[in-house]
């Protein structure tokens, strides 16, 4: 079976208690072999630790502190952040970034905390996982202004037009794709044709924003299938190849050299090679 890596999950979160394993195990069986966890904020670490701990080889943690986390005690989120980056190694920082969705009052707080991180992200060439609603255009002109050979990352959860979609390109960022892409009116299904496939990942954000026809339900990796089915009707290209180069961008932006451990897997990023 062609391989498959959800580049951006929560199932270390509590809606995932009851069936963790099983999730999982659904996962793997559609493909999927590889998660990659990002951070919400200081109550989620251990959660996010024993997940890793128990699948060493298929889970992968971030650290960073969330923008909806940025509260009145969001130095000492950072400070906890910074002090597991020090301690031990991680895919990347993440997941940070901006949202005005829900609340405006910490934007000032928000932003100084985003470009916090990406200075922690560059200091250990991390790459940065962006969370971003309702300022896509705030976060493009910040990263602009930040640019240098050590930034790089993904644009987690991309749902914008193709202007931005080549901006962020250009920054040398992938564009995180996932649930959105087969919702009928998000209009993502037309961009993502002029994208090219070497700067796209999947991901999931589950158990967030599932993908149709399991909207509003519970997401959980092994839709990342649906996505990569949908991503080959509005691209043109064969299945085979839509997994072949999202996973090997997922490997080469997280810095990973191949799936898990068997000689199987190891060929099969040898083929995408």
């Amino acid at each position: 079976m062609t391989m498959l890596i959800d580049t951006h999950t929560h199932l270390y979160l509590n809606q995932f208690d009851k069936d963790r394993d099983e999730t999982i195990q659904r996962a793997i069986e559609s493909g999927v072999e590889q998660f990659f966890l990002p951070n919400i904020d200081s109550e989620t670490i251990d959660s996010m630790f024993q997940l890793e701990a128990k699948y060493p080889e298929r889970c992968f943690a971030m650290m960073g502190l969330h923008p909806c986390s940025v509260k009145e005690n969001y130095k000492e989120e950072l400070a906890i952040a910074k002090e597991w980056l020090d301690k031990r190694p991680f895919c990347a920082v993440g997941e940070i970034g901006i949202d005005l969705y829900w609340d405006k009052s910490f934007f000032e707080q928000q932003k100084e905390a985003f470009l916090t991180q990406i200075e922690w992200a560059k200091a250990l060439d991390l790459p940065i996982v962006i969370h971003s609603r309702e300022a896509t255009d705030i976060i493009i002109e910040l990263l602009e202004e930040v640019k240098d050979q050590k930034l790089r990352g993904i644009f987690h959860c991309f749902g914008g037009s193709l202007e931005q979609a080549n901006k962020i390109i250009d920054l040398g960022f992938y564009l995180g794709i996932g649930g959105v892409l087969t919702f009928k009116k998000s209009g993502l299904d037309k961009v993502i044709p002029h994208v090219p496939l070497e700067r796209i990942v999947l991901e999931t954000d589950s158990p967030y924003l599932a993908p149709t026809p399991f909207r509003g339900k519970r997401n959980e990796s092994a839709y990342v299938r649906l996505v990569a089915e949908k991503l080959t009707t509005v691209t043109g290209v064969t299945f085979k190849e839509i997994s072949k180069i999202t996973s090997k961008n997922a490997l080469n932006i997280f810095n990973k050299k191949e799936f898990g451990t068997t000689t199987k897997e190891k060929n099969s990023i040898i083929e995408a090679g």
